[in-house]
Parts: C-alpha cells; sequence; structure tokens
C-alpha cells in the first residue's frame, strides 16, 4: 500500500505552531508523507497546496477561534476543484458542539488538546484504509 498523504496547515493568523509540529513529525513517524505549510495560510493556499501536492488527507490546526469559518471555507474550495475524496481533520481549542456542527457539514473528526498522537494516526490509517476498500 502506498504512503498516506498528509498536509498540515496553520490557517489564519494564530501564530502557534508548536501542535502542528507535533503532529507533523508523529505522522511521518508513522509512516504518511507529510507537508507542513507553515504559519498564516490562508484557505485558498492550503487548498492549492493540498491539490498541487494530491494529498489523501488536510489536517487544520486552528487555535484562533476561527474553526467555523477555516474548515468549512477549505472544504468548500477542495470541493470546487472536485476534490471531495481529501479527508479534512484537524485540532486545536474546538467546543465540542462546533466539533459536531463541523462533523455535519462533511468535516471528520476533531481533535482537542491533550489527544494522543496515536489517536489521530488510527484515524487516519483507518479512514484511509476504508477509502481504498471502497475504491477497490
Amino acid at each position: 500500500m502506498r504512503p498516506i498523504r498528509v498536509l498540515v496547515a496553520k490557517p489564519g493568523l494564530d501564530g502557534h505552531d508548536r501542535g502542528a509540529k507535533v503532529v507533523a513529525a508523529a505522522l511521518r513517524d508513522a509512516g504518511m508523507e507529510v507537508i507542513y505549510t507553515g504559519l498564516h495560510q490562508t484557505p485558498e493556499m492550503i487548498a492549492a497546496a493540498a491539490i498541487q501536492e494530491d494529498v489523501d488527507v488536510v489536517g487544520l490546526s486552528i487555535l484562533s477561534g476561527a474553526h467555523m469559518t477555516l474548515f468549512p471555507r477549505v472544504r468548500e474550495l477542495l470541493h470546487q476543484q472536485g476534490r471531495d475524496d481529501i479527508l479534512i481533520t484537524g485540532g486545536g481549542i474546538i467546543p465540542k458542539e462546533d466539533m459536531d456542527a463541523l462533523r455535519e457539514h462533511g468535516i471528520g473528526q476533531l481533535f482537542g488538546p491533550g489527544t494522543r498522537t496515536t489517536d489521530l494516526i488510527d484515524y487516519i490509517r483507518d479512514w484511509f484504509a476504508e477509502r481504498e476498500r471502497q475504491e477497490a
């Protein structure tokens, strides 16, 4: 099976990327190909990079409180490019009710502070395996 390709991005004005770097390293250590876009990415930049890099997963790290705007915008931009097959997941400071609302709008599972990286790795691997089974 080919490696899972993941784009890790920090949208918006949030300047704290330690968590995103920890996640990127953990995914890489788990055998995934990881592209980290760095700080201050717009949804347009993130969607363009996801398409250019032909990723399977976009992981957004948001601590700024703009998750109800940024997650749906990235999803909309990918949809416009016909890339509904890309999983959008992520984490940060996101209240449970917002996580539930985002899930209803097609965003994958979201993870809060203190989540073990193995939980995210398992989630992505399970999602990818299921997608591969459906495409076979």
